[in-house]
């Protein structure tokens, strides 16, 4: 999980109730697979004393950041979430190597019809 990451930083309050994703969250990244998955990444920790919810910051290889409500959200879909994006930056960059273009399909040919569907009529699409 964390080899597509290059930082983690999980804020909550130790007295709060609502910790219990951030502390799932933290022992999967202080777990010795994911660690060695990715040595580089950092993985801080703020422990709060005031009311805010807790939360979830990662930063992905690219420079792209997520911020999860932690309240709301659980770890292990964080989890998902996190190889789901990474699965895309692989295959993403294996196509930059190769010296294709990304994305491979353009976007106008997105919302086009596939061949053997029949288009929508305007009333249909009304219901």
């Amino acid at each position: 999980m964390l080899k597509f990451l290059s930082r983690v930083r999980i804020e909550f309050n130790a007295l709060d109730p609502r910790t219990a994703s951030c502390l799932e969250f933290l022992a999967q990244c202080n777990a010795t697979k994911a660690k060695e998955s990715n040595p580089g990444c950092a993985v801080q920790v703020k422990r709060r004393t005031d009311d805010e919810p807790p939360k979830i910051t990662v930063t992905f290889v690219n420079g792209v950041e997520e911020v999860f409500d932690a309240t709301a959200t659980p770890a292990q879909s964080i989890r998902n979430m996190i190889l789901e994006k990474g699965q895309l930056l692989e295959t993403e960059q294996m196509f930059r190597d190769a010296g294709e273009a990304w994305p491979v399909i353009p976007a106008e040919e997105l919302h086009q019809p596939s061949p053997g569907t029949k288009p929508r009529k305007a009333e249909e699409k009304k219901q």
